[in-house]
């Protein structure tokens, strides 16, 4: 269901809703998306405004646990969602993982790392395979590091 045309139209403005909704009800607790996918709230800086964007992200936790893959699909939509935007102009961002707010660097990943990483993704969850087909543009992908506590 999450791969057809119908899921697309809709789920981009009911979805995210929930998402931030419930998880100011819960304190961080809670993401609804999170009962399908792992998911993380992502406050990046507005690439124009200049002003916090809180968005809800499906995420692929890294083997390390100290970074993740955030995948711009915009649900097989034409456009590059707006939060990849504000990544490349800001890449310091803050993400919210299982109730713990954790600052983050976010890095565009290309050519071969992007090739590995998107083979990854497609084993994680096979919509975006689909949702890759019905755009021109290629789908963004991210690595979302924490950032390292400075002593002291």
């Amino acid at each position: 269901m999450s791969s057809t045309r119908g899921f697309a139209k809709v789920a981009p403005h009911v979805i995210p809703a929930l998402d931030r909704a419930v998880h100011r009800l819960t304190r961080g607790r809670v993401l609804l998306s999170a009962q399908l996918l792992p998911g993380v709230i992502l406050t990046s800086t507005g690439a124009r405004s200049g002003l916090p964007r809180r968005t809800p992200l499906a995420c692929m936790p890294e083997d390390d646990g100290r970074s993740w893959i955030l995948v711009g699909s915009n649900f097989g939509r034409a456009g590059h969602p707006a939060w990849t935007h504000n990544l490349l102009a800001h890449p310091d961002a803050e993400v919210s993982w299982k109730g713990r707010d954790i600052p983050v660097t976010a890095r565009l990943l290309e050519g071969e790392e992007r090739a590995a990483v998107w083979k990854t993704a497609l084993a994680f969850w096979p919509p975006y395979a689909t949702y890759q087909a019905r755009v021109e543009r290629e789908i963004r992908l991210f690595r979302i590091v924490r950032k390292e506590s400075l002593p002291g």
